[in-house]
């Protein structure tokens, strides 16, 4: 009879129409193709890619953070866009930069058409 009681229940299915079978873990099936963080292609420089783009957005000093803000809201920026700019073209935006920054305004205007928030 104890024998019977110390039987482990990972072991023994609860009803026999359970299909998951003896020794299963209960992880994911293998038949479903993994697909990896960088996606269908070639890994190329996506850990390189990955570390930049970190430290470009990451914790930037409350200071450069003020200025930034400043800058755009001048421009009609906002602080992601003014910060893309400079990350993008080494420079920042001037006021001179009329063409650049109707630019960027126009691909927000078509950012928000095809991305609405709901």
């Amino acid at each position: 009879m104890l024998e019977t009681a110390c039987k482990n229940a990972a072991t023994q299915p609860e009803s026999t129409d359970d299909p998951i079978s003896v020794g299963h873990n209960g992880g994911p099936p293998l038949e479903e193709e993994h697909r990896p963080e960088w996606g269908d292609g070639g890994i190329g420089n996506y850990f390189y890619w990955k570390a930049a783009h970190r430290a470009a957005w990451h914790n930037p000093s409350p200071g450069i953070v003020a200025f930034r803000i400043r800058k755009a809201e001048r421009l009609g920026l906002t602080y992601e866009e003014y910060t893309l700019e400079i990350l993008e073209r080494g420079r920042h935006p001037q006021i001179e930069d009329v063409e650049r920054i109707a630019e960027i305004k126009r691909a927000r205007s078509r950012r928000a058409a095809v991305n609405p928030r709901s």
